[in-house]
């Protein structure tokens, strides 16, 4: 557990000395807030499904979470390039706890992106259904944040150049988010689609954050809460093997 305890409190000290990150950051998500939010507003409205920034303010946030801790597997790769990899790799404990630390790492550095973004959404003139909501919206942050995290691990885990990872990121990521319903209801798409958009993991991640905010459910909870732990738990195995198998 000491281990855990380390790389986590590694990548939050990372994450806090760099400022100009944390600001950066927030620049993507808000322009998307703000320029779809109240660019497409009146033509949600006229469609009759009421406010856009309502509706997409949960996207936004999810979106905020996926970048973030998907890309947090760029810290591997700037670990193998200057050493510190290396030594936590010949260090007497489990490479499984190694993988769980730097997850956690990454996932607590995405869930405050999330607050932040959340901040901005309620400064924009998001309104959530029940405040009380909030705090349990995070449940679904927290479980966004894992299950990309994880991935992105695992990723950095084979991919041993920056450039490539990149490619892989924008590869899978783009289409992770734009297939998620974050910007668009998921109902009454092609069958072709519907079934893509049921396979993303991302959906049910924003199902879950837009049925908390704001009631409004594509899936259920019980669905979305036990698809997300079981993904969780699956790229959490997924990279300990594929972290196991990293040659320096």
């Amino acid at each position: 557990m000491g281990v855990i305890y380390i790389l986590w409190l590694r990548e939050l000290k990372r994450y806090v000395r760099s400022k100009v990150q944390i600001v950066v950051s927030l620049g993507q998500p808000a322009l998307y807030l703000l320029a779809l939010g109240f660019g497409f507003g009146p033509v949600f409205a006229k469609a009759g499904k009421g406010s856009y920034l309502q509706f997409m303010a949960p996207g936004v946030i999810g979106m905020t979470v996926l970048f973030s801790s998907v890309f947090s597997g760029i810290a591997m790769l700037f670990d193998r390039q200057f050493g510190f990899l290396k030594e936590t790799l010949v260090a007497p404990v489990s490479r499984l706890q190694i993988m769980i630390g730097r997850t956690l790492g990454g996932a607590t550095v995405a869930i405050i992106q999330g607050c932040l973004i959340l901040a901005v959404c309620l400064i924009a003139g998001f309104r959530p259904a029940h405040w009380i909501a909030i705090p349990l919206s995070f449940l679904f942050v927290g479980l966004i944040a894992v299950v990309f995290a994880a991935m992105g691990t695992s990723l950095g885990s084979v991919i041993q150049d920056m450039q490539g990872f990149q490619l892989v990121m924008n590869f899978l990521v783009l289409p992770i988010f734009f297939l998620s319903g974050a910007l668009y209801p998921l109902s009454n798409l092609p069958r072709v689609l519907t079934w893509i958009t049921h396979g993303d993991p991302l959906s049910y991640g924003v199902d879950g954050l837009r049925g908390v905010l704001i009631g409004s459910w594509q899936f259920n909870f019980s669905l979305d809460l036990l698809l997300l732990g079981l993904l969780a738990a699956a790229f959490l195995g997924t990279g300990a093997y594929l972290f196991s198998r990293i040659q320096l």
